[in-house]
């Protein structure tokens, strides 16, 4: 019905004489007018159908809504704790064997940036301890190696201590030494941020972003914040760069004697 309304309004009569510039045109006056990236998007995804129908037809020669373009949707921010946050959520006392367990899951998540799906199949035979460095299998089956802190090498050392894991068993297990599920993994977790006080929603891919974002702010390296997080495309990682940008807008909001607002 818009499409059908915006052709008459332009005086066209038939589907045939509808061009690409005609419709790009009419999806830049729905986006004016405020209608979402994404609404476009869908929009624009019916009108490539239709002509398409209408080719099958022989109703059209020319699908006028190839090489249309809709408005780019923007890029969510990923959500991060901040490094204060991260000590209050990793620093519970390690006093029986299910919290040493847990503190050594979510010490390594935060340290090397994992993925979830990376973390439960890791084996002890993939952690160097000497050199302090992990092998991680990620997406596609693409071998990686991360470093691993001081803290995560800590907790590992007495997770190894108290199960006696030989190099071919999982790291991390359940109960009765069973595989840990990616699910189980979210359960832990939200279950040690409630106890520490901590009521955002807290899931194992925010201690990614986390690591991320606090190694970028630090180092600035780009390229070794892909390489830790295993992104074949550095667009990826620069998500990370927008989250420091906000970071020291906010900081100089507060602390610029020419930004601060009057109360």
């Amino acid at each position: 019905a818009k499409l059908r309304a915006h052709a008459e309004r332009i005086g066209i009569g038939r589907w045939q004489e509808l061009r690409s510039a005609q419709l790009q045109a009419l999806l830049a006056e729905q986006h004016r007018a405020g209608l979402a990236p994404a609404s476009l998007g869908l929009f624009l995804s019916s009108c490539r159908s239709f002509f398409r129908y209408l080719a099958r037809e022989g109703e059209v020669k020319v699908n006028p809504a190839i090489g249309v373009r809709a408005p780019k949707i923007p890029r969510k921010l990923p959500k991060v704790l901040d490094a204060d946050e991260m000590t209050t959520l990793l620093e519970f006392p390690a006093d029986d064997a299910e919290a040493v367990h847990d503190r050594a899951m979510l010490e390594l998540l935060y340290s090397s940036g994992l993925r979830v799906a990376e973390i439960v199949s890791l084996r002890w035979r993939d952690l160097d301890v000497g050199e302090g460095m992990l092998r991680v299998t990620g997406k596609g089956a693409k071998t990686r190696i991360v470093p691993v802190g001081r803290q995560a090498l800590s907790a590992l050392d007495a997770l190894r201590t108290q199960d006696h894991g030989g190099d071919d068993d999982l790291i991390l297990r359940g109960r009765n030494g069973r595989p840990l599920s990616t699910n189980g993994v979210r359960t832990r977790l939200k279950r040690r941020a409630r106890d520490q006080g901590i009521w955002q929603r807290v899931y194992p891919h925010l201690l990614r972003h986390s690591c991320a974002s606090h190694l970028l702010e630090s180092s600035g390296n780009l390229r070794a914040v892909q390489e830790l997080l295993g992104h074949a495309d550095i667009g990826t990682t620069q998500i990370y760069t927008h989250l420091d940008f906000q970071h020291l807008a906010k900081v100089y909001d507060a602390a610029h004697p020419r930004a601060r607002r009057k109360g």
